[in-house]
């Protein structure tokens, strides 16, 4: 009889992914990508100030009776800890210790990034970025826009490309996010040439090598992505979908504290 090999130990940190209209998270295995259980959703406090978003978060780490290292992302520029942006949360949050006031909330590690630059991470290394060399930018298209770019495998953090200039007098996210189809009522036919023209601009601006079109809209990417036209890079849609935030923010926070 075969000696019974010991059973190796699951690498897991909680993924939180904190959002305009909802909080999700669930434990992730940073080796695999794969949640360790379903992923749990709480409503966004309204207003969504730092100290009841902090109280939401504990109620999904007391949900999983959680207690390593937790990743968070945040819809806003995060620069060593603070959110220097509000765009979808209460204005509070600008110039906030995020970190260590959500830190503070759980009583356990936390580490804090941008929602978008999550995605990115998750993709990258589970996704349709995997083994991907050369320049890559990821769009989240949702309430508003979020970026991230990757070149050669590295995350550049803190991008916002939905806040460039774009067409005129506006920024793109107020032009061809996933937000501003369903508000305007906007038909696949009339919202393609907008997101098709935005592509262009940062095709103009940056010549990716390719773009992973990420968010709730990616589920529906056979509607978009085969009518983008004057494009010289690959457009693929995200493959870990709205997974991508917990995922990549599990594999920041093992990241940091060496999990």
């Amino acid at each position: 009889m075969s000696e019974q090999q010991p059973s190796k130990t699951v690498r897991a940190v909680l993924g939180i992914d904190i959002g305009g209209t909802g909080i999700k998270g669930a434990p992730v295995n940073v080796d695999t990508g794969e949640l360790l259980a379903e992923r749990h959703r709480i409503d966004t406090p309204q207003p969504a100030t730092p100290e009841a978003v902090g109280r939401v978060v504990k109620q999904l780490v007391d949900h999983f009776q959680w207690q390593g290292p937790i990743g968070c992302t945040f819809p806003a520029i995060v620069h060593n800890g603070m959110t220097l942006s509000a765009a979808n949360v209460d204005q509070s949050w600008i110039n906030a210790e995020a970190e260590a006031i959500l830190a503070a909330a759980t009583g356990l590690k936390l580490k804090l990034l941008n929602d978008a630059d999550a995605a990115g991470l998750a993709e990258v290394t589970f996704g349709a970025a995997h083994g991907k060399k050369g320049k890559i930018i990821v769009i989240t298209l949702g309430t508003g826009i979020g970026s991230a770019l990757i070149v050669d495998g590295k995350l550049i953090s803190n991008t916002e490309f939905g806040h460039l200039i774009f067409p005129q007098d506006t920024i793109a996210e107020k032009y061809c996010s996933a937000k501003v189809k369903e508000d305007l009522d906007l038909k696949w036919k009339d919202y393609n040439p907008r997101l098709n023209a935005y592509l262009q601009h940062l095709q103009l601006l940056f010549s990716p090598d390719l773009v992973i079109i990420g968010g709730g809209i990616s589920k529906k990417a056979d509607k978009f992505i085969p009518e983008m036209q004057g494009l010289r890079f690959e457009l693929v849609a995200a493959e870990l979908k709205n997974e991508a935030g917990i995922v990549g923010a599990a594999l920041e926070a093992a990241a940091t504290f060496g999990v």
